[in-house]
This record gives C-alpha cells, structure tokens and sequence, in this order.
C-alpha cells in the first residue's frame, strides 16, 4: 500500500501526463486489462480517462482495473483515474519512504 507521502509524489509526477488509455461504451475487459498490465510495467504510472460514454462509473471501472492489474490507485480526478504499479525489470521511479 502507498502511504500519503507517496502518493502526494507520484501525483505531482503524473500531472504532466496525458491520458494513455481511454475506457468507453465498452467497459473494462480483459484485453484492456492485459494491455494495461503490459503499460504498468513499461512505465509504473500513467493515466487512464473514463470516456462520457462508459457504461459504468469511473469508481467501477478504478477497481476493476486495479484487481485486474494488481496496480495501486493514485487517485481519481474529474474522469482521469491515475494508477501505480512497480516495475520488475524497468524500474524508474524511486519513491519516497
């Protein structure tokens, strides 16, 4: 689990990213899920925008994701849902304690 501190830094670093993936009518399945998993580990964090069209609430489609992924839930700003998972082989960020 992240701690505040934590998560207040990795907030900070995702600010300047853009949305990777987009989850519409759709829903999440596990295509997406894979894809997402494939992402976490190239990259450890990224967002992920909740489309006006998506079925489902962006608080579902958080958690389906985060149990699909096995990543940590940053935060969820307006339809952005920003995630967090460590890398095994392309480890980049280094978090605070």
């Amino acid at each position: 689990m992240l701690t505040g501190k934590q998560k207040r830094f990795l907030r900070s670093e995702a600010h300047h990213l853009n949305p990777i993936f987009q989850v519409g009518k759709g829903g999440v399945n596990e295509n997406m899920i894979n894809q997402l998993s494939d992402a976490l580990e190239a990259r450890e964090l990224f967002k992920v925008s909740v489309l006006q069209n998506c079925e489902e609430d962006k608080n579902t489609v958080a958690k389906e994701i985060v149990e699909g992924t096995g990543a940590e839930l940053v935060q969820i700003i307006g339809n952005t849902i920003v995630l967090y998972k460590e890398s095994k082989e392309n480890k980049q960020i280094r978090l605070p304690n």
